[in-house]
């Protein structure tokens, strides 16, 4: 342990040997850094020796690391050897498994989408199958990290799960070969009606542009006139990518990003080098306030050029630039590098991260000091909190009953027996459920628990509690039971009361049983409030070509 210690020591000695002292400034910052490595150093070595307790070296320091790296940002992260590959899955999208989302539902483990085509879709496993075991190894007491590591591996192996599924009395041993899996950064792509095409994007990880590419080909070839582009809770990926994508819509030679940082050689601006393959189309971008970073640069670009008309919410506000530094022992650490600058010249980073407040807490720049750009046209944009749509639609309030529903897995499980049930369906977009099938799902839930508390009720609890503390709640008790029983009531037909949207979800969740992400994203065709919007205005032409004209925002 001692000798671990001097090491470290050795180590802080050798860094500060390494600095160059071209200034005064310079000299000491430098210094700075070389005492306050001694200092941790000497510290680690006497908590070593004198705690109580053992401690565990690893764990230790890997706690001061991501203690110090979110004081920085949420961005900058050590990635140990052991994390290695889920990070390269993030950026690559690749890993080896058996291509589906797995996850723990009231301590179950259960399958909850096998991707199209992927081992576990051609081994027969099924949305709402319950893995007991892999490879003999019980899943009771096992965390999601545990699953995922215990189902990924060599591409080719053979992994053997022990499946419960719903309608069979007995357990089932299910062999798949794992194979490579690329995750898909166009799950979806389709037409919504003749002459309007749709398609979701959901990352930014390598060939990314190539994926957009050929599914706006395959979307002309099969007529669309129009594109619906979504990138609602697209939560970002490579710079790069969203520079591809940005210019198959873009003229080549137009400015797309630009980075700017601390070190001057990373300071870049990136353009549009391809020739694009369509800049005339009518074309609707898609966002939410989940949308973020590369997300936000495509749908940033496409606005300043008053190449699309941008629907949904403000996004997300993430305008920080990540790359990897390799550490020693295989590590790496992904740490912000520069802030970047879509073409009107904003950067659209809505927190500071550089200055806390005094408890250490953060604030989002406020719309009064977000400062006015021009897009291509004229129009007004700000900067400093995410990219403003051009037509906001807000999300509709999910009723009370709907979220337990969700919450206790009832939709998810009833249509688990649906699907055991009905051999088939009609296609996705047709499918809806008749009133009498809705009445069985009634009947399901009868004796389940959907109790839940409304904002009315809490606010009841919350005036009792303060009536009693004022000594008023005699006078008042009366007024508040009777507003009670009201509420008790309304609650008891919510299922009648908001039956066309519990419907709406439960026709989704039968869907996906069917048809899989592909079909989920078409049964929402009729009633997505941000798809329905972007219709609206690509079948007015009129509407649209003043949507992106100077007047249109100010």
């Amino acid at each position: 342990m001692l000798k671990k210690s001097f090491a470290g020591l050795l180590v802080a000695g050798a860094a500060w040997g390494l600095f160059s002292f071209t200034n005064s400034d310079t000299s000491e910052r430098y210094f700075d850094i070389a005492k306050n490595l001694d200092i941790f150093v000497t510290l680690f070595k006497e908590v070593n020796t004198y705690y109580v307790d053992d401690v565990a070296p690893t764990k230790l320091v890997r706690t001061g690391i991501d203690a110090m790296l979110k004081s920085l940002d949420p961005y900058t992260n050590y990635i140990p050897e052991d994390d290695i590959e889920d990070f390269r899955t993030m950026t690559t999208g690749q890993y080896g498994g058996i291509g589906a989302l797995v996850g723990k539902r009231d301590g179950r483990t259960i399958i909850s989408l096998p991707h199209e085509g992927s081992p576990a879709q051609k081994a027969g496993l099924i949305i709402g199958d319950e893995i007991l075991k892999i490879d003999g190894v019980d899943l009771a007491k096992k965390n999601d990290s545990e699953v995922s590591k215990l189902l990924k591996g060599q591409a080719g192996t053979l992994v053997k799960l022990e499946i419960k599924r719903f309608g069979q009395d007995k357990p089932m041993l299910v062999d798949v070969t794992r194979a490579n899996i690329q995750i898909s950064n166009v799950p979806y792509y389709g037409m919504v009606n003749p002459e309007v095409g749709y398609l979701q994007l959901s990352g930014f990880t390598v060939d990314a542009g190539l994926e957009v590419r050929r599914a706006v080909t395959k979307l002309k070839e099969q007529g669309a006139k129009k594109i619906i582009l979504d990138l609602r809770d697209n939560p970002g990926g490579l710079l790069n990518e969203a520079v591809n994508i940005s210019n198959l819509f873009l003229p080549r030679g137009k400015d797309i990003v630009s980075t700017k940082g601390k070190v001057t050689e990373y300071n870049k601006m990136y353009k549009a080098l391809d020739e694009p393959l369509d800049v005339q189309m009518p074309l609707v971008v898609l966002a939410s306030s989940n949308s973020a970073s590369a997300a936000e640069i495509v749908a940033g670009a496409l606005q300043d050029y008053d190449r699309a008309v941008l629907v949904g919410e403000r996004t997300y506000g993430k305008g920080l630039v990540q790359m990897t530094r390799p550490l020693s022992y295989n590590s790496q650490l992904k740490v912000t590098t520069a802030k970047y600058y879509i073409p009107s010249g904003r950067c659209i980073q809505a927190i500071d991260y550089a200055h806390r407040n005094s408890d250490g807490s953060l604030n989002k720049v406020p719309d009064s000091l977000r400062v006015a750009f021009k897009t291509a046209n004229g129009r007004v944009v700000y900067d400093g909190g995410g990219i403003s749509p051009d037509i906001e639609v807000k999300d509709r309030p999910l009723p009370d009953i709907i979220r337990v529903l969700i919450t206790k897995n009832y939709l998810f499980d009833y249509a688990s027996r649906f699907r055991a049930a009905n051999p088939t369906i009609a296609a996705a977009k047709d499918f809806r459920l008749s009133d009498a099938e809705y009445q069985k799902f009634v009947s399901y839930l009868s004796g389940k628990d959907i109790s839940y508390s409304t904002d009315v009720e809490k606010a009841l609890d919350n005036m009792i509690k303060k009536s009693k503390e004022d000594k008023h709640y005699e006078e008042v008790r009366t007024d508040i039971e009777q507003i009670r029983k009201k509420v008790a009531t309304n609650k008891s037909n919510d299922l009648n009361r908001f039956k066309p949207e519990i419907m709406e979800m439960l026709e989704q969740e039968i869907v996906s049983r069917y048809y899989l992400q592909k079909g989920l994203v078409e049964s929402t065709f009729d009633d997505d409030q941000d798809i329905l919007a972007a219709l609206d205005i690509l079948n007015n032409t009129t509407k649209y070509q003043s949507l992106l004209m100077a007047s249109a925002k100010k």
